[in-house]
């Protein structure tokens, strides 16, 4: 049964603001009242994306394999038992992740490869790392960090279920870790801040953000956001890139927070290509002005795709010039 949550009209206006017109307005709202679409994501280090959708098939589960270039994602479009998804062999033996679509979206961008020394900042409950670890076929470093002692247990079991060889688990506070990162002149060339946020991309999974939601509390979120991520920038190697990601929509936690790391520091936003229909970054928010560039940002929409919405933006950190 699906809870009726109705959006405060604050929130009603700010998503006037920000789409296109009445009708995508009316057609956003309508989308959050419907149930979201289950996903999983194929665990390439253990099996492969064909001989999994050969056991799932055997369970006579209808899947949908939507992106060509990404056979690892998974649509299971059969109306299963609550909790079924977690309970297969096949969940318990690591050869998938339940994982959202959009949730997938930072790491396909960042194009991590075999080589790379990657810092995933804020990687409790673990579905970006082990898919990192999955691209990077176990190879190369991963520093994957949380705060908290319970969402460190829930990682390192994810980690170890799906097999991931290459990640060291750290636990501390996001700044901290940085400062102790920065004496030991450690460095990164890709690095992952999905930034906690007020999640209103995810209201058809968790309609009580309808209720929690207030413009104060963007603007503490914000404040943190651009705290963690102008951290995570001093760890960037010159010409290393970074994905900035959210799963709400506010500016002051998306747009606003990247326009900060632009003016602070020696980044740039390069272009993402991504299987999803997307929208450009905003050019401008309540009379403030963005850099022209931000238009290579993307916004996801739960109403474009039939998944979760989602923020986010590539920087690169420029190199020295010559």
């Amino acid at each position: 049964m699906r809870n009726n949550y109705e959006p405060k009209e604050k929130f009603v206006n700010r998503m006037k603001e920000l789409l296109k017109d009445d009708e995508d307005v009316k057609k956003f709202f309508k989308v959050a009242k419907t149930k979201s679409r289950k996903s999983i994501r194929v665990n390439t280090l253990k099996i492969s994306s064909e001989d999994l959708v050969k056991k799932l098939n055997k369970r006579k589960w209808i899947v949908e394999q939507p992106f060509e270039n990404h056979p690892e994602i998974v649509i299971v479009k059969s109306e299963l038992e609550p909790g079924e998804l977690g309970k297969t062999i096949e969940h318990i033996l690591g050869y998938y992740y339940v994982q959202e679509i959009t949730s997938m979206m930072p790491l396909i961008a960042l194009e991590l490869g075999e080589e790379d020394i990657f810092l995933d900042l804020c990687a409790a409950p673990g579905s970006k790392t082990t898919q990192a670890a999955a691209m990077m076929k176990n190879k190369g470093s991963i520093i994957a960090n949380d705060v908290s002692i319970g969402r460190i247990s829930i990682l390192n079991a994810n980690l170890e279920r799906c097999g991931v060889t290459n990640t060291v688990v750290t636990r501390h506070n996001g700044y901290e870790l940085i400062e102790r990162l920065k004496k030991l002149k450690f460095s990164f060339n890709k690095i992952l801040v999905d930034a906690p946020c007020s999640g209103e991309g995810n209201v058809r999974c968790s309609p009580r953000t309808f209720l929690e939601w207030s413009e104060g509390l963007l603007k503490a979120l914000s404040k943190k956001q651009k705290k963690i991520a102008g951290s995570a920038v001093e760890l960037l190697q010159k010409g290393g890139e970074m994905i900035y990601s959210t799963c709400t929509h506010a500016p002051e936690e998306n747009e606003i927070v990247v326009q900060y790391l632009l003016d602070n520091y020696d980044l740039e936003i390069v272009d993402i290509g991504l299987p999803l229909k997307t929208r450009p970054g905003l050019s401008e928010w309540r009379g403030m002005q963005f850099d022209e560039s931000m238009k290579k940002a993307v916004r996801i929409y739960h109403h474009d795709n039939d998944m979760e919405g989602f923020f986010l933006a590539k920087l690169r950190r420029k190199n020295p010039p010559l």
